[in-house]
């Protein structure tokens, strides 16, 4: 690459990691409210709390993954069509609480015990494998937005089906809510919780699309999509393929870099806790279901939201390539070659 080319993308790469700061300040703005009360306590109560959290899904932690993740039947969806080879899905989600003591808060959103999902699909006479891409916080459900994001006309000319489901609490699943959506929460019981229908939502959807005969189904994700597609590819079988991109790699470490923990001995103590209190949800916490060869996690240089360091967590734990584009959070300059090393993943496995 000439100099000055290499010179120009290296300034580009900086800028968008300092775009991040301003969305950092947003994110920050949006959920302090939840994150206030939680900063009431004293360490001690808190260190006292996620314990408490941990010891709730202690009987779960020490089985297989089914334990907390059971695996679901294949959704059973409305579908609207919006136009030609683009269909709305929606179904009722097959989410139940894991703990009683949190099972009213977790059921009280409504709208949110309704999974949707926008899918971009050939014809039926000729089954294809299909991708599930899974949107950031705050992101899902915004259609116009999500389809700019995604390269879907360039994975559906190579022979790929697409499906974009909505998270938990987000888009039409928020329900009356207004404001930044309460998952992930500040209590770490309903972040788990928020996982644990995150991965039944995904997993039913993606049994829905083998039975509609997709010989295989894969998934992708960003920033806390991400995280729910590492976190499914360790839980669910019915997955063939990964690739977290920018992704959370760990909630207790995007809170102790935006302080959200104290400082000194008490910040350890406090994120060793929080660590634990969510593992029952992590993608860390359990090997990786397919082989590591199938697996490709992404990373931008300058992302100032979730760094590196979040990605090399998991493609370390998964033992799987990582892929460093340059770029930050909000603005990759580089998504062009992550995707075309995803298909050329495929390729190789004769996926498509």
């Amino acid at each position: 690459m000439h100099r000055s080319m290499r010179t120009w993308r290296q300034v580009l790469s900086s800028a968008a990691g300092s775009v991040d700061y301003g969305a950092l300040t947003a994110i920050r703005a949006r959920t302090s409210r939840g994150h206030a009360s939680a900063l009431r306590m004293g360490a001690e109560q808190r260190l006292h709390a996620l314990a408490h959290v941990h010891d709730a899904y202690a009987s779960a932690l020490g089985s297989g993954p089914e334990a907390f993740f059971p695996e679901p039947g294949p959704a059973a969806p409305t579908l609207r069509e919006v136009r030609k080879g683009v269909i709305d899905a929606q179904w009722p989600s097959l989410y139940t609480p894991f703990l009683d003591e949190v099972a009213a808060k977790a059921m009280a959103n409504v709208a949110n015990r309704t999974a949707y999902a926008r899918l971009f699909l050939g014809p039926t006479r000729n089954p294809r494998p299909a991708v599930i891409a899974v949107h950031g916080y705050m992101q899902g459900g915004h259609w116009l937005v999500e389809e700019m994001r995604w390269p879907i006309t360039g994975l559906m000319r190579r022979g790929l089906d697409v499906a974009l489901p909505v998270l938990p609490a987000h888009g039409p699943r928020a329900g009356n809510r207004r404001g930044a959506p309460n998952f992930p929460s500040a209590d770490p019981r309903l972040t788990n919780e928020g996982f644990r229908q995150a991965v039944t939502d995904i997993v039913s959807l993606a049994r829905w699309l083998r039975e509609r005969g997709a010989p295989h189904v894969g998934i992708m994700g960003v920033s806390l999509g991400g995280y729910t597609s590492a976190l499914v590819a360790t839980v669910s079988l019915a997955i063939d393929f990964v690739m977290p991109m920018i992704p959370l790699a760990s909630v207790a470490d995007f809170a102790r870099a935006q302080g959200r923990l104290g400082a000194g001995l008490s910040a350890n103590a406090q994120h060793e806790a929080l660590e634990r209190a969510n593992w029952i949800a992590s993608p860390l916490a359990r090997p990786l279901r397919i082989s590591p060869s199938r697996a490709l996690v992404v990373a931008a240089e300058h992302d100032r939201i979730t760094p590196v360091s979040h990605a090399e967590r998991i493609a370390r734990h998964f033992a799987c390539e990582l892929m460093t584009i340059p770029g930050g959070h909000l603005l990759q300059l580089g998504r062009a070659n992550a995707f075309r090393s995803l298909l050329g993943m495929l390729e190789r496995h004769r996926i498509i």
